[in-house]
Parts: structure tokens; sequence; C-alpha cells
């Protein structure tokens, strides 16, 4: 049976088992491939996307439970806050070897679309449970940091 989902803004009717994993009607169903498999078992957070606006491990969520809900994937993000993150990763290098990105560039883009200026304790919060096999968190932080100084300086331009 056909379950239809709205990925990255274009509607979809994924043929797959109801049971199938949202991970795997993304990277399979969809050929997105930007969202990885990392744990299987929504420890990690490699697999995260944004269902409805909020950031969900993919790796364990049936299809079936999310029909008719609107999925973000890496490569549909566009919010400023998305753009301030992917700015902010860039600009210091956050990733080494970039397996997790994906998922810490998710969660991290949610926590700024919520509050755009979080303290140490709610980016802590936020990020808990992504998993960097690099152990770059520290630079991870230090880019959310950066990223929302760059959403509060665009808020100052336009304001």
């Amino acid at each position: 049976m056909a379950i239809k989902l709205t990925i990255n803004g274009v509607n979809r009717q994924i043929d797959l088992p109801e049971d199938t994993p949202l991970l795997w009607a993304i990277r399979d169903g969809v050929e997105l491939t930007g969202t990885k498999f990392g744990c299987g078992i929504a420890q990690c957070g490699a697999c995260t996307v944004h269902v409805d606006g909020r950031p969900t491990r993919s790796c364990v969520l049936p299809i079936s439970a999310i029909a008719g809900s609107n999925i973000t994937t890496i490569e549909g993000v566009e919010s400023k806050a998305a753009k301030a993150v992917q700015a902010a990763w860039n600009e210091l290098s956050v990733a080494q070897c970039g397996y997790c990105q994906s998922g810490q560039v998710m969660s991290a883009t949610a926590l700024l679309e919520n509050n755009s200026s979080p303290d140490e304790s709610e980016i802590s919060n936020a990020m808990n449970g992504n998993i960097c096999r690099c152990a770059t968190y520290g630079r991870i932080k230090t880019a959310i940091k950066l990223a929302s100084t760059k959403l509060e300086n665009q808020g100052a331009e336009h304001g």
C-alpha cells in the first residue's frame, strides 16, 4: 500500500511495506542519500530529519506512523537558521570525517529555528544523543554559537 509523505516540499507516494523505517524510504525509495544510517536503534543521531518541523530519528520510525507528514532532509533544509548553521559549519571546518554531520546540522537547525539564542545548556540538551565518532563536539558547539550570532546579526540588519 502506498503511503503519502511530503519530502522536501514534494508530495510522494511511497510504495514500500508500512513498517519500512523512514530512513530507508528516504534513501532507497526517494534516493536522497544525505541522511545516514548510523546505529539503527535511534541512539546516534546520524539519521536525524525533521518531521513536521521536529528533529526525528528516521532509522526506527515506520512510514505508516507518519503518513501525511512533512519531512525535511539535509538536502531540503533551507531556513535562515539552516543557512546560518551551514555557514558556521563551513567557516569553522566542523566536519572531520563528516558521517554524522547531516544529523548534527539537522538537530542544530531545529534548535535555532525554535530558539535563535540558546545558552550552553540548551545547546547541550538539543544536541544530546548526536554522536560524533571524531569527537568534534567542541567545534559543533562553537559553530552553533556562531550560527546564533549570524541569526542575531541578520535580525539586526533587517529589524
